[in-house]
């Protein structure tokens, strides 16, 4: 059995990015309480159930797709043969099986939020992609969730901060919003809407860190990283043809990462910031040889 298409199917550098996503909620719950950072198994394990999640929800998404690729994009994994439709199946629940043992032996708090997401990617693999409006808010849902799941390393932490998911559930609801342009072409009004969003969500963060730490550490990621995001969506603003639409999701999705340092430089620690920053690097290595849209 080839390995390869397997990777190819879960889009690892995208499953980075989910990963970054708990090390950034996992340092939000240190900040009630040090003694986060002892509890390693909990860490990995949460890491553990996030790939799971991500990962499984894209191998359905191909599933459900599957009668559409095969006119629009055909060189994709399933359509293509080098994996059937049915290991894709057996592939996609075993993914999801590995991230809902991985969090039940966390806590339970963070099994019941794994659920949720589970469900809420399968309902937009299924259902919500074909909604202008549950679509957007369906996949922001999933990154919430996700920031939340890594927050609930800390069961406590989640009632000092659950309103934080609010923001990445923006942000992916405006990268959604570009997405649907990736193949035919965008809507302007989808993309300029698109860069209100990541505004509104960079001056969310801003506040909440001087609020937090009055710092100006959060500040300067925060800047670093509305250039990467703006760089690709200003050109598909200018031509939104299939292929810029393609690069500024790309660019949406693996930013996440800087965003996600962001929410860790609130707890004043360079020194996680900087580990998480390292993380994109990683995502953009895998990005050259894995789909990311």
């Amino acid at each position: 059995m080839k390995i390869k298409p397997y990777f190819q199917l879960s889009r690892p550098a995208n499953v980075v990015t989910a990963v970054a996503d708990i090390l950034a909620g996992v340092v939000l719950a240190s900040t009630l309480s040090t003694t986060v950072f002892s509890n390693i198994q909990g860490i990995i394990l949460l890491c553990i159930s996030t790939a799971g999640l991500y990962a499984g929800g894209i191998v359905f998404n191909d599933i459900f797709d599957l009668k559409l690729d095969k006119k629009e994009r055909p060189e994709r994994v399933i359509p293509s043969g080098k994996v059937s439709k049915k290991q894709a199946l057996l592939f996609g629940i075993s993914l999801f099986l590995i991230a809902i043992l991985a969090s039940w032996v966390n806590n339970s708090y963070s099994v019941i939020i794994a659920t949720l997401i589970l469900i809420c990617a399968l309902f937009y693999d299924k259902y919500g992609k074909h909604s202008d409006f549950w679509g957007p808010l369906n996949m922001g849902l999933c990154r919430g969730g996700n920031l939340l799941l890594g927050i609930s390393i800390l069961p406590l932490a989640l009632i000092h901060f659950w309103y934080l998911s609010l923001i990445p559930i923006a942000y992916i609801a405006a990268i959604t919003l570009i997405s649907r342009g990736e193949v035919h072409g965008g809507n302007r009004r989808n993309l300029y809407l698109a860069a209100v969003i990541f505004i509104g969500v960079s001056i969310s963060q801003i506040s909440f860190g001087f609020l937090f730490q009055k710092s100006l550490l959060t500040p300067l990621i925060v800047v670093v990283h509305l250039l990467l995001l703006f760089k690709p969506l200003i050109q598909a603003i200018k031509n939104p043809i299939g292929p810029n639409i393609g690069k500024a999701v790309k660019s949406g999705v693996l930013t996440l990462i800087v965003m996600d340092a962001a929410w860790v430089s609130v707890s004043g620690n360079l020194f996680l910031a900087i580990f998480v920053l390292c993380l994109l690097p990683l995502s953009i290595w895998l990005a050259r040889y894995f789909a990311v849209t």
